[in-house]
């Protein structure tokens, strides 16, 4: 069945919202995952906080030449039954997302992307942001980072402490 032309201006509106507000788009083939997986990839990117979208490539045009930003993007990666993620949250989610599902579902495949600056991301580069860690890691090895040094000096400080009161005690027992 044949989606009408308003259906279609609705789509290509909805995506081009996406697509300015987004940080980061990622866009991955699909070919092969059945209804009951790409169910499964929306939960876990409802979850991630993160907006699975599936949409004919050329809709996907449309909408990245209305913004400006997106007028000098590459879209020619942009091939096959693909299905878009978008976050307006965090510059990392949308590939996360995908790779780790990717990892247990062979079917999908990372394909391209574009930043909120209007850059096309190839395969290469999407990988590579999925393998960074998300914003709640990042903030976890700061603040370890962080705390080493006054973790180590309260050790040091207690060890002094403690080899004292243990000559104490030796002489007092000796006595």
């Amino acid at each position: 069945m044949a989606i009408t032309r308003d259906k279609k201006n609705t789509l290509v509106a909805e995506l081009a919202e996406l697509f300015a507000s987004s940080k980061v788009t990622v866009g991955a083939a699909y070919t092969g995952l059945g209804v009951a997986d790409l169910q499964e990839l929306r939960a876990a990117a409802r979850a991630n906080n993160v907006v699975i979208k599936v949409a004919k490539n050329r809709l996907v045009r449309v909408a990245l030449a209305g913004n400006d930003k997106f007028k000098a993007a590459d879209t020619s990666l942009l091939t096959g039954q693909l299905v878009y993620a978008f976050s307006s949250e965090d510059e990392v989610a949308p590939a996360q997302v995908l790779a780790k599902f990717a990892k247990s579902h062979s079917e999908l495949k990372l394909v391209a992307g574009f930043d909120g600056s209007g850059a096309s991301l190839d395969t290469a580069s999407v990988n590579t942001l999925a393998a960074l860690p998300t914003k709640d890691q990042l903030r976890g090895q700061l603040v370890s980072v962080l705390a080493a040094p006054l973790t180590q000096f309260l050790g040091v400080a207690n060890g002094a402490q403690r080899g004292f009161a243990q000559v104490l005690s030796q002489r007092a027992s000796s006595l």
